[in-house]
């Protein structure tokens, strides 16, 4: 039978045939796909005519598509359906992929032609699209090696199919350590404090493993609840301490030496290719240019934010007083949090979540998009799935014209890694006079309907959703011709510009009273919770700030500097987060071996990039709020200023044409509470 992965995916609407694909497929489909984009290269190089943009950056951009499509399947299918087989198979085609891209950046006579039409592209009469695809071919083959010598290049390679391997290696661990424990208690006095949707969702975890009583395991569903309402001190204690030793025990999965040893290799790299240091060669493609304005920026917030942050920190630990509680530790912060909440604001997450059914959050995300964007969405069984759990939608714009197809899959299971994420089963592009379109899909762990209740959010969870769907609709409303310029393929410190702002609905009584509805009741949200929605917006907002400043300066200190002295991950880090540091510091934990945002995900060098973001989003919604917040017109100005464009443009370029102005962390520090 033929490889499913190399048959044309004659499905509805292109989709990936996933109930055809077996693991056995990959790595074959892998070889194959590798050999043919080879051939596609070699088509190129071979090409006796004179370089031209057509010829060859057209080309080039256009090659290697099979191989794209697969490796989007198979990377997806490993962070949220991964299993013993395809972790061993990611660890195979993971240096062969990375062998590939080399072979492509590294090709003497393709960077020749390419390095021709770069030298000429003022006279070339290129349009702004062409001329970024230019420059960023350009500096790519430069940025990873091109102009190298010979013994260099063969350093450059092993030291990519060695970080390849490592940050795989890394995420495993996280994973497993994530799944190897787990809380089980058999008296119903050990749960004292929890909401009764807790206490059902780990009694079904227990029953799920033939065993009495409830289990809570360390996915967020399970964790965040119990470690902010259980009353038991210590068992909050054991279950905070589980979550911050991930990977950072006496066991296989320890990620000390795999943390060491990435950001080595980052900076060998870095220097290798003549910059300072990983942070600089990441931060040259970023809006924010280099370390010093990142360092810059984030002390700014930190200036503002650390008194703040100080003075919560005090009023929390005065109000735990009242229980006896001497010394506030990182396991009672949610907890006394969460209490002080109720006390201000007569407002607990638990008297929310009946009005967050997950099915009319879903459909109140619709609404918005499509109030704002014309989209409409309607949810198809004709395609496959790759998890029985997974709800598939078409998407069409208000004349019925295919848009995309979005994945939503929403619950935790084994094989799924934790967290929220955007991702995209295939991209935009136009060729041959068709507009190709998107397969988007975002993941999240939201707690699982039980017998008796259907899936209720916490506000958080909420806000999360909307959150990825911020990403999504950057990804579902991609309009550019090529793709490595479509949708999210934009700077990192630019990508969480749509997904903040689509947040700011969420608080907002215009939005809310579209979906918030009871579960049962179908009465809407009462207005007085939605006015201690918006009162408790920036609660704690200085801790939660410094909290995201201290991640920023620890992911900046990891690869900003010589690492070859760092001998302690965990010293290093303590010391790290000396000038952010409010609870006293927990020897069995360590942040580093499980942050996989740096060292798995994308965001070495870059976890500044939320806040940085958080600036453009509160700048860009003073301007919904000014004129209203489903203004028609501001929406589709956001719409073909941003969404649409992708990474054609500078963002700052995109974002002046969307906003006219540059923007101040202002609106940021006004709407945090912190600029009185």
């Amino acid at each position: 039978m033929k490889n499913p992965l190399l048959n044309n995916f004659n499905t509805p609407y292109s989709t990936a045939p996933f109930s055809k694909i077996k693991n056995k497929h990959f790595k074959p489909a892998f070889i194959e796909a590798i050999k043919i984009a080879k051939e596609e290269i070699d088509v190129i190089t071979s090409n006796t005519e004179v370089p031209t943009f057509e010829n060859t950056l057209e080309t080039l951009e256009f090659s290697g598509q099979i191989l794209d499509r697969i490796s989007s399947i198979f990377y997806n299918l490993n962070s949220a359906e991964t299993n013993d087989e395809i972790q061993k198979i990611a660890q195979e085609v993971s240096p062969m992929l990375s062998e590939f891209s080399n072979d492509i950046t590294l090709n003497k006579q393709l960077f020749k032609r390419i390095q021709l039409i770069y030298d000429i592209k003022n006279e070339l009469n290129l349009s702004p699209e062409q001329d970024t695809l230019l420059t960023k071919k350009y500096k790519s083959f430069v940025r990873n090696g091109a102009n190298l010598n010979e013994s260099d290049k063969i350093e450059l390679r092993k030291i990519d199919a060695k970080l390849s391997t490592l940050k795989l290696k890394f995420g495993e661990n996280v994973l497993a350590e994530t799944q190897a424990f787990e809380l089980h208690l058999t008296d119903k006095k050990q749960l004292k404090g929890l909401p009764k949707s807790a206490i059902e969702a780990a009694q079904m975890v227990a029953k799920q493993k033939d065993k009495e009583g409830w289990i809570f395991t360390l996915d967020y569903p399970s964790y965040i609840p119990f470690i902010t309402y259980a009353d038991d001190r210590l068992l909050r204690k054991k279950m905070a301490l589980a979550f911050g030793a991930k990977a950072f025990q006496d066991n296989e999965f320890n990620n000390q030496q795999i943390v060491l040893d990435l950001v080595k290799l980052r900076y060998k790299r870095a220097t290798l290719l003549g910059y300072e240091s990983h942070s600089h060669f990441v931060l040259e493609e970023r809006m924010a240019e280099s370390p010093k304005n990142v360092i810059t920026f984030l002390d700014d917030l930190l200036i503002k934010a650390l008194p703040a942050a100080q003075q919560e920190f005090e009023n929390l630990s005065n109000f735990a007083k009242k229980d006896g509680i001497h010394q506030l530790e990182k396991w009672d912060s949610a907890y006394y949090s969460e209490k002080l909440k109720k006390d201000l604001f007569d407002l607990e997450e638990e008297q929310l979540k009946p009005y967050f059914k997950l099915e009319n959050v879903i459909q109140g995300v619709f609404t918005v998009s499509n109030k704002l964007f014309d989209l409409q969405f309607e949810e198809i069984n004709t395609i496959d799935k790759y998890h029985e759990d997974v709800k598939t939608y078409k998407v069409t714009d208000s004349t019925g014209n295919y848009i995309a197809v979005f994945y939503a899959d929403f619950f935790p299971r084994k094989g799924k890694r934790n967290g929220a994420w955007m991702t995209s089963f295939k991209g935009q592009w136009k060729k041959d006079g068709e507009n190709s379109r998107p397969h988007i899909s975002i993941v999240c762990n939201f707690t699982k309907p039980t017998e008796t209740k259907p899936s209720l959010l916490t506000f958080n969870e909420v806000t999360t959703l909307f959150h990825e769907f911020g990403h999504a609709l950057h990804g579902m409303l991609a309009d550019t011709v090529y793709p490595s310029l479509s949708g999210t393929n934009v700077y990192w410190d630019f990508v969480e510009l749509p997904s903040q702002l689509l947040e700011n609905w969420c608080y907002e009584k215009e939005a809310l009273n579209l979906f918030a509805k009871h579960y049962e009741s179908n009465v809407s949200i009462p207005m007085d919770f939605i006015e201690k929605i918006k009162k408790s917006s920036n609660f704690l907002e200085g801790m939660q700030t410094l909290r995201q400043l201290s991640f920023g300066i620890l992911d900046l200190n990891w690869h900003s500097k010589n690492p070859s002295e760092i001998k302690d991950v965990k010293e290093f880090e303590t010391l790290s987060f000396k000038n952010t540091q409010l609870f006293p510091d927990v020897k069995e934990n360590c942040m580093s071996t499980s942050f996989s945002h740096i060292f798995q995900g994308g965001y070495s060098s870059g976890y500044y990039s939320y806040k940085w973001a958080e600036v453009l989003d509160a700048d860009a919604f003073s301007l919904f709020l000014e004129k209203g917040i489903f203004n028609k017109e501001i929406a589709q100005k956001f719409k073909d200023a941003i969404l649409t464009k992708g990474g054609t443009e500078k963002p700052m370029d995109l974002y002046l044409n969307f906003r006219g102005q540059k923007p101040t962390n202002t609106a940021l520090l006004k709407r945090a509470g912190l600029l009185k």
